[in-house]
């Protein structure tokens, strides 16, 4: 059983993860930039080592700098939570020569479901629904104009290394092209380090579902329901809910053993989520995050579940407590990404919070390590808290969302808030009639 965690992250899912652990009684390891010497995380944890200055790549991108902490401190297992290292394959496999458990999946899992390409293949032969596009990565733009023809415009170019919005371009039409695969190459070049982009077939006004998957070192793997993840800008997640209020249960078990085949045919261990596109009733897969998500919240609050702590279990070679069957979620909960941004420009606005103050009452939790006097740095994501309601429908879920925004308080930089509350208002939000593009038409 591991007893020593270090978590290779920061911010809210590092504070997460060792509230998690205190409550199996694990001990815990916090690292650390330059910058984050006075974060939550590092002031909860058991022992604490800064890993280097505050550039990313010097500190929580460093594997030489993180296996270090772990040998240091005695550390037996590394959680890398979501983000920075956490889909890294070259970091697990490093983890786990050095004899330290990697809370996660296998790096042979990682290596093959983090190229989009290659997951998109192994859908295709798992007998997965996908969108029509390149058999894998297109290497010539006379390539790409082959394969949009032969599918039909519009269509979107895909880094087949990354996601997030890099690397990915949308074309209406031939003309647009050119300049698109260029740009997507260079982008994806420049964030991932492989230029390589796939054309996939463009649906215009899909919902973005995804599927949270379990799997544990016994072989079972279990689908634990949807999360309607629509509502983006820019590819950018903003609100997150379950159930998402156009799947039906028929639906629901379709998608769910799609994942389940999928993740079957990889054989796949501990937490990860199958990214699916919904339209006019059908479903295609996108992609696959080998990891566990920012809004694994809302999945928690429908299930009564703590994956963290079945991420832990499961990579301690635990089989997985969930019982067999398809998930009846119960109840509807919602979570909502407050960042420190203008909420009309979207501009990151790092700085001093001069007040903080958190709501309360029936179904709000807050995951947070923001607090008064923080100094939010300019060097990492902008998002401080995540806001998660939960309700005994979805009407209700939208009600204690509205109250609990309204008693949020920070002060000291602009954030995301405003926007959240005026999302809730919209009648289109309200209906559930959404797409994912919703913000380009979204009026304040």
């Amino acid at each position: 059983m591991i007893s020593k965690v270090l978590i290779a992250n920061r911010g809210e899912i590092a504070l997460r993860i060792i509230l998690a652990c205190k409550e199996m009684g694990l001990k815990t390891v916090a690292v650390h930039s330059e910058a984050d010497r006075d974060a939550l995380h590092v002031k909860y944890a058991d022992e604490d080592v800064c890993i280097g200055p505050a550039a990313s790549r010097q500190s929580y991108l460093s594997i030489s700098s993180i296996i270090a902490a772990a040998e240091i401190t005695g550390a037996d297992a590394i959680h890398p939570g979501y983000g920075f290292l956490a889909e890294n394959s070259h970091f697990a496999e490093i983890a786990n020569e050095c004899g330290l458990t990697f809370i996660g999946p296998t790096p042979e899992a990682i290596r093959l479901m983090g190229d989009k390409a290659k997951a998109r293949e192994m859908a295709k032969k798992s007998g997965v629904p996908i969108l029509p596009g390149s058999e894998g990565p297109v290497k010539t733009h006379s390539e790409a104009l082959e394969v949009s023809r032969a599918i039909g415009f519009p269509v979107i170019l895909k880094a087949a290394a990354g996601g997030g919005g890099r690397g990915m371009r949308i074309c209406a039409a031939e003309g647009d092209l050119q300049g698109a695969f260029d740009t997507a190459r260079s982008e994806a070049d420049r964030a991932f380090g492989s230029a390589d982009v796939y054309v996939e077939k463009y649906l215009e006004h899909p919902r973005h579902i995804e599927i949270q998957i379990f799997g544990d070192t016994q072989g079972r793997i279990i689908s634990l329901g949807e999360r309607e993840c629509t509502i983006q800008r820019r590819h950018q997640k903003l609100i997150e809910e379950s159930p998402s209020p156009a799947i039906t249960q028929d639906i629901r078990d379709q998608m769910g053993q799609a994942a389940v085949q999928l993740c079957e045919a990889v054989k796949y261990v501990n937490a990860g989520t199958i990214e699916f596109l919904f339209q006019d009733g059908a479903f295609y897969f996108m992609e696959m995050n080998t990891r566990i998500q920012v809004e694994h919240p809302v999945t928690e609050e429908v299930t009564s579940l703590d994956l963290v702590k079945e991420q832990i279990r499961v990579a301690s070679g635990l089989p997985l407590t969930m019982p067999n069957g398809h998930f009846r979620l119960r109840g509807h909960a919602m979570e909502f990404r407050i960042n420190a941004e203008d909420p009309v420009t979207f501009a990151p606005n790092p700085g001093r919070i001069r007040e903080f103050h958190v709501p309360g009452g029936p179904g709000v939790r807050v995951d947070t390590a923001a607090y008064r006097d923080y100094i939010i740095p300019p060097h990492y994501d902008s998002m401080i808290a995540k806001l998660i309601v939960k309700g005994k429908d979805r009407e209700e879920t939208m009600a204690r969302g509205r109250r609990a925004l309204d008693l949020f308080i920070i002060e000291g930089v602009k954030t995301s808030i405003p926007l959240h509350r005026a999302i809730l208002d919209d009648p289109r939000f309200i209906r559930g009639d959404i797409s994912t593009r919703f913000m380009e038409d979204f009026e304040w």
